[in-house]
């Protein structure tokens, strides 16, 4: 069975997102079991039904067996190499919900380091960059606006969750 540049690429993108579910949740469970709490859920259903609509978009408005602008495909490689560097510097603080847990530090090694919230700019940068490598610059255009809306209402839901944290020596 042959692949179409477009299914290969997707199939991955789909099981990393997929693996990262799981190590989300389990992170996440741990979290709240010590005593965690999560701020700001009812926006979390909206993200999944935007990465969702983003990967079935590209599905459905770009041809399989276009080939994928190889500088971009490239650009989206080194886009998970900064997402892997994000979720390996949070470890087991790392989810895809917002979840504080008070009397543990803020992270400030890897990314956090130079910029507050480096998995939102790779994320980003990720819904407009493979959109763009097959040319469905319409896509890009689309999804990273409303990325852009949900995201202006995240950072700000955690930027309050976390503000005592940051205010602590």
């Amino acid at each position: 069975m042959i692949l179409s540049p477009l299914a290969l690429i997707l199939g991955l993108v789909v099981g990393q997102r997929l693996g990262e579910l799981i190590i989300a949740r389990r992170n996440t469970r741990r979290l709240l079991a010590q005593g965690a709490r999560e701020v700001g859920a009812g926006h979390y259903p909206l993200f999944l039904a935007l990465h969702t609509a983003w990967l079935a978009t590209l599905a459905l408005v770009v041809d399989p067996w276009k080939w994928p602008n190889p500088a971009l495909i490239g650009a989206y490689l080194a886009l998970q190499l900064a997402r892997l560097w994000v979720i390996s510097s949070l470890g087991p603080y790392w989810t895809t919900r917002i979840i504080t847990l008070d009397h543990a530090p803020l992270v400030r090694r890897g990314p956090f380091r130079l910029i507050r919230h480096p998995n939102y700019i790779i994320v980003a940068a990720e819904i407009a960059v493979l959109p763009l490598a097959f040319g469905a610059w319409r896509t890009a255009l689309v999804f990273s606006a409303l990325n852009a809306a949900l995201l202006a209402w995240r950072i700000r839901i955690e930027d309050q969750a976390l503000a005592a944290r940051r205010a602590a020596p």
